[in-house]
């Protein structure tokens, strides 16, 4: 028997509107998540690379600043 037939034949629809709104809620919020923590990682990503780059380029200014002229 279908899940919507049993629900409409006791007059449950209100209950089965109620759980597909708290299923898609709850969806959306899971998918919210997993995308906020995967932007979270290409931030750190980012920050990480952006901090490799300054070392290098002050390690670079530092050893040209020592060079004799």
């Amino acid at each position: 028997m279908d899940v919507t037939k049993i629900f409409a034949e006791r007059g449950d629809l209100a209950h089965l509107a109620l759980f597909l709104w708290a299923t898609g809620a709850s969806s959306l919020l899971v998918f919210t998540l997993r995308e906020l923590v995967a932007q979270t990682r290409r931030f750190d990503a980012f920050v990480a690379e952006i901090a490799h780059l300054n070392r290098r380029l002050n390690a670079e200014a530092d050893a040209s600043a020592t060079l004799p002229k």
